[in-house]
């Protein structure tokens, strides 16, 4: 490092695979005096490309960074992936840059990923200079490489070549001799430099010449791109390159208060978890407390890497480029930021450009439950986002999204390599995503016995691509700042699925416009269960869309071949432009853009009709309305009133009890008017100070939450439909859509056709929860498992193919019984062949779930619980203690007898039971009397 250091900057060295990228590090690294040695990626000695997997590959996975010093800056420098299945890996490293430095192999000229990248470095703005690589290799053609850079950068593409050599020349940070500049070259690259604007011009013709002031302003302003030419494997050209940042950067302008960007988030070989951020304003100590998820954590080290080594700081300052550890829920794309009180608050910063199109289902043996590994692919992606994990709880399959092949088969090699996992994937589907088409309003009401939230929210259409963002709009009169805090987190904190196929919403903007919570029953859980309600009511309300993946494409083709070309790209539902006619190569370029279903294979096609001579280079280019929506919708035959954790529904009290209102009956017997005001005046207490909410701590969610939720879903059971259509129709719901309604909300004006507006409220909502109508005596009901699954037909044919799905099936029906009746539920498994098994016992929703212990049966669980709860004063064992809040009361209120049916097959068990005064039950009559309730209670309740 050098002693007199004015600016520090964080660059980025970006390129399609093999231009050289990690050579040209090497080369930067070398000739500034950083390493005494020049590491070669070919023969696996490269300073960044440290990992095992990248020097197998010889290609770059994961984004590194080094320090170096030259002239008057020290640079961070961060080296990035080149693959187009790892480019989105790169794009996060684009937001902490200050300059680029664009590499192109002169052996393969502008390529498709080249063409990304530009888009990339021109959406967020990032000076960029241009390195041309390998111009030791035969045919390289300065002349042609600099037009074709022109066309794709316009004028501001100029050979710096000559500047490099003169600027060298005229100081002493020059690393090598260079001879004096050929004073034509340097008139030429002025001259070219001139016309990048009107100021420049006036310079150069009063002095034949622009001075490196203005030229760092044309660099700032992306007008102009210096050009360099070299073989970094020769370092040649690479001073020239080192020179012209030096002389032509100019050091970011930091506010005075604390702001830091995350970046990336990995782990080291010990575990270490690392958050990397630059640090974008301000300072920030160690030992420092951020926020972290719903809590704060502190700061344990301040790391400074360069390659695999790192120094400790106790302080990192603006411009800087550190890891922190500490952090446990930190992911890249947060903002750390200090708000007008000086407390340090984290916000997003924006989508991703680049999103993965293709989805895999993880393929396991029985040997790896999907849920016990959920957590392995949740770390995976903490580290790199573009993942996406979804974990479908109904099939119990796990979901992973990637940008393609080449990722698929890294992702497969760290899971075996790091966490000792081996898995497969299926052959993958297209990842659809869903909007609106009209601004609606959203209400959710979450009110079952001792909970309330009530959450308004408008959702608008916006603009393609630009993903989704929250905002509020509720005076703090009305409902306090934590709460509409919590509201807003609870909108970013998951992915809400749309109400076409279940594919993630997108492009659209959710404002908070009233909310309303209570002074004693409201809880954290309880705004979660009402702002998750309020999405989905709005999306069933509204027009939805069926988007999906789009590419650019380039398509060049031998001119006799162009007919089948267009024919194809017709088919494909493309859109493109006239072809081009090459005279020289006989070729023809077809520019365009069409769905990423119908291109994806196209490659094979190409190449096999063209025998070779063909090429397409294939860009994302976002999302866009589906082709083939209607076709799309019924092959997932998606319902989303049966989505059960996705519910629209809301959930009202009346008459001490909860009840569930279906999701086209909400604004019936919301409590507040769309304007905010309350519709109940004097009903609920209103929390108008912000203190008064205080008092209760968001973090600490109401217990039993979830558990109440999944009660009143488990009654929900409305008929399937299929075959809708790319946009949902109201009337398919019965709704008049020729009805206009027009709300003052949010203080817009927002027109909604087609409420289902009744002339008078029901007497009562129309499902009913459980608590309102007790139809079985028993206190608790004890279930031998598997001898009802062998009993039921439909449950036995389940458990021929897959024995985990029956008992789950089981499960979720006796979670439905049980909402139906007021005693206890419990489910006992056999587990006896399990050697080493304590036994367990775990409650899902409403009922609880024993597995028995090693060498005990179902059976005699069941005659020991039977022969224990049935007898009077035995409340102290540690079997009581362990039993369900139901049954300890029972016992607590010494009754005399607490009332114990079982339900089995089994005849010396039903000879048992019947010994100690218990009811039995056999599974086939259970299975009858389980239909029954359901059928009396749908009739009493016209639940459909």
């Amino acid at each position: 490092m050098t002693d007199n250091i004015n600016k520090k900057l964080t660059i980025g060295i970006i390129a399609h695979v093999d231009s050289g990228k990690t050579t040209l590090s090497e080369a930067l690294l070398y000739l500034s005096g950083t390493l005494r040695s020049f590491g070669r990626v070919d023969k696996g000695a490269s300073f960044l490309d440290n990992n095992e997997m990248e020097r197998q590959r010889g290609i770059t996975i994961f984004s590194k960074q080094a320090r170096f010093a030259f002239g008057d800056t020290s640079f961070v420098l961060i080296d990035t992936p080149g693959h187009a299945d790892f480019s989105a890996e790169t794009e996060r490293t684009l937001r902490v840059l200050d300059y680029a430095v664009l590499l192109i192999g002169a052996d393969d000229g502008i390529k498709g990923q080249t063409k990304i990248l530009w888009k990339l470095l021109s959406e967020y703005q990032i000076p960029t200079f241009i390195f041309f690589n390998k111009m030791d290799r035969d045919g390289a053609d300065k002349a042609a490489l600099l037009r074709a850079m022109k066309e794709l950068a316009g004028d501001g593409a100029v050979d710096f070549t000559a500047v490099a050599k003169q600027v060298a020349a005229e100081t002493a940070a020059a690393v090598q001799a260079v001879p004096s500049s050929d004073a034509k070259a340097l008139s030429e690259s002025y001259e070219q430099i001139a016309m990048c604007s009107e100021e420049a011009m006036e310079e150069y013709l009063n002095t034949e010449s622009v001075s490196e002031e203005t030229i760092r302003a044309l660099i700032g302003e992306r007008k102009l791109f210096p050009c360099l030419f070299g073989s970094a494997l020769l370092q040649e050209g690479v001073a020239d390159l080192l020179t012209v940042m030096d002389a032509f950067t100019l050091e970011p302008k930091y506010p005075q208060d604390f702001s830091a960007q995350v970046y990336k988030v990995s782990r080291e070989k010990d575990g270490v978890r690392l958050t990397f951020v630059k640090i974008t304003g301000g300072s920030i100590k160690n030992k420092t407390l951020l926020p972290d998820g719903e809590k704060e954590s502190k700061i344990n080290q301040l790391r400074y890497y360069s390659g695999e080594k790192y120094d400790l700081q106790e302080i990192a300052s603006a411009g800087d480029v550190c890891a922190l550890t500490g952090l446990k829920e930190s992911y890249a794309g947060q903002e750390f930021f200090a708000d007008e009180n000086g407390v340090i608050q984290i916000r997003e910063t924006g989508t991703s450009l680049l999103t993965p199109v293709l989805s895999y289902r993880v393929l396991t043996d029985r040997a790896n439950d999907p849920v016990k590994i959920l957590p392995i692919f949740k770390t995976l992606e903490e580290e790199s986002p573009e993942l996406s994990i979804y974990w479908d709880e109904e099939k119990r399959d796990i979901y992973v999204s990637v940008m393609g092949k080449v990722q698929l088969e890294i992702l497969t090699t760290i899971l075996k390599e790091r966490f000792g996992l081996e898995v497969g994937f299926d052959s993958g589907n297209i990842v659809y995503k869903e909007t609106i088409t009209t601004p609606v309003i959203g209400v959710g009401h979450f009110e079952p016995l001792r909970h309330y939230a009530e959450v308004h929210l408008l959702l608008e259409p916006a603009e393609r691509g630009s993903g989704l963002s929250f905002a509020t709009n509720v005076s703090s009169d009305r409902l306090a700042k934590n709460w509409q805090r919590l509201i807003l987190t609870h909108l970013s904190e998951r992915r809400h699925r749309g109400v076409l196929t279940g594919a993630e919403i997108t492009d659209m903007k959710i404002t908070l416009i009233a909310g309303k919570a209570h002074l004693k029953h409201t809880e954290g859980g309880d705004f979660r269960q009402a702002t998750y309600r309020a999405v989905r009511q709005g999306l069933m309300m509204s027009e939805s869309v069926l988007l999906e993946p789009f590419y650019q494409f380039s398509l060049e083709v031998p001119t006799a071949s162009v007919g089948k070309a267009l024919t194809d790209l017709d088919q494909m539902h493309a859109v493109f432009s006239a072809p081009e006619l090459n005279m020289e190569t006989d070729l023809s370029v077809i520019n365009g853009r069409g769905p990423v279903s119908a291109l994806k294979d196209y490659p094979a096609e190409l190449a096999s009709y063209t025998k070779g001579l063909g090429s397409i280079s294939l860009i994302p280019d976002g999302y866009g309305d589906c082709h083939n929506a209607e076709e799309v919708i019924l092959e997932r035959g998606y319902d989303p009133e049966n989505d059960l954790r996705n519910t629209p529904d809301s959930v009202f009290c009346q008459n001490g009890a909860g009840h569930i209102v279906p999701w086209d009956e909400v604004y019936d017997y919301m409590h507040l008017s769309f304007d905010g005001t309350d519709n109940r005046a004097g009903d609920l207490p209103l929390i108008s100070r912000e203190s008064a909410a205080d008092a209760r701590s968001v973090s600490k969610q109401a217990l039993g939450t979830d558990e109440v939720d999944a009660i009143i879903n488990a009654i929900s059971n409305s008929q399937s439909r299929a075959g809708r259509k790319g946009k949902r129709s109201r009337k398919e719901f019965g709704i008049d859509g020729a009805t206009v309604q027009t709300y003052e909300a949010g203080g817009k004006t927002v027109k909604i056709s087609g409420l289902n507006r009744k002339s008078g409220k029901a007497s009562a909502p129309s499902k009913t929860i459980a608590g309102a109508f007790p139809l079985e005596e028993a206190d608790v009901l004890v279930v031998d498992g598997y001898n009802v699954i062998f009993a039921w037909e439909e449950l036995k044919a389940l458990a021929a193919s897959n024995i985990d799905s029956a008992r789950d099936a089981l499960v979720e029906i006796l979670s439905k019984y049980r909402s139906m009746v007021s005693g206890e539920v419990i489910a006992v498994f056999d587990a006896y062949k399990v050697k080493g098994r304590p036994g367990e016992m775990s409650d899902y929703q409403n009922i609880r779930i024993v597995y028995t212990a090693e060498e005990q049966t179902a059976d005699q669980y069941i005659e020991r619980f039977v022969t224990l709860f049935s007898k009077e004063g035995k409340k102290d064992t540690p079997e009581t203690l362990r039993m369900p809040a139901g049954i300890r009361a029972l016992l607590q209120a010494k009754k005399e007898k607490i009332k114990i049916a079982v339900v089995t097959s089994d005849n010396v068990e039903q000879v048992v039971t019947m010994g100690q005064g218990c009811k039995t039950v056999s599974s086939r009559d259970f299975k009858t009397r389980y239909e029954d309730i359901e059928r009396r209670m749908k009739e009493k309740y016209s639940i459909k």
